[in-house]
């Protein structure tokens, strides 16, 4: 059991940890459009962009979301947001499907380079406040946009207050340099590697 000795010294800890927080998070006053990245191995890269668009929706945020590879199968949150947030959020499913189904590289860079002017498009417009562009990792290191033009529209073009979220693994160098926010997920452990399929409401 806890004693009052113990009590107080964890209430005295906490307050001095509070102190030091409040002190840093003083100095954070600045405001600016993030380039964010989710890359890596792991599970979760989309899903948590998503998580981020949603917050955006329930925020009232108009936002759009730009799907490069995966194609036009139905999935929980191209469903939910065209079926309940559409006035909100505009999703564009640009692809037909990972490289290794479609195994048509013309094919695949010319829906690449479609969904990238689409991209370009969404983001000029200030008044989307977030802009996820799903998979575009994976359409950048098979070379069906060029990263420096990617890089150089982030970096002059973006509106100052406009987040883009890109997603997919392999994030390219010279995007993780410019961007404000890389988050590597990293691969533990997956269902796959036990013979267990994708399934609804995990994967999709």
């Amino acid at each position: 059991m806890t004693d009052d000795a113990d009590l107080e010294r964890h209430s005295m800890k906490m307050a001095k940890k509070k102190a030091a927080r409040d002190k840093i998070m003083a100095t954070k006053t600045d405001e600016k459009g993030l380039v964010i990245v989710h890359t890596g191995k792991g599970k979760g890269k989309s899903s948590a962009a998503f998580g981020m668009i949603f917050r955006c929706i329930a925020h009232d945020m108009k936002c759009a979301v730009v799907q490069f590879i995966k194609g036009g199968m139905s999935t929980g949150e191209r469903d939910l947001i065209l079926g309940k947030f559409s006035d909100t959020c505009s999703f564009h499913t640009m692809g037909e499907g990972f490289t290794w189904e479609t195994q048509d590289k013309a094919r695949d860079t010319e829906m690449a380079q479609a969904a990238w002017a689409r991209a370009k498009e969404l983001i000029r417009d200030e008044s989307h406040k977030m802009v996820l562009l799903d998979e575009i990792n994976i359409a950048l290191r098979y070379d069906y946009i060029d990263i420096n033009e990617v890089v150089e529209f982030l970096t002059t073009e973006k509106p100052h207050m406009t987040h883009v979220v890109l997603t997919g693994r392999n994030a390219k160098d010279e995007l993780i340099e410019i961007a404000d926010l890389v988050t590597e997920m990293e691969l533990v452990k997956h269902p796959f590697r036990s013979g267990i399929k994708a399934q609804i409401g995990v994967e999709f």
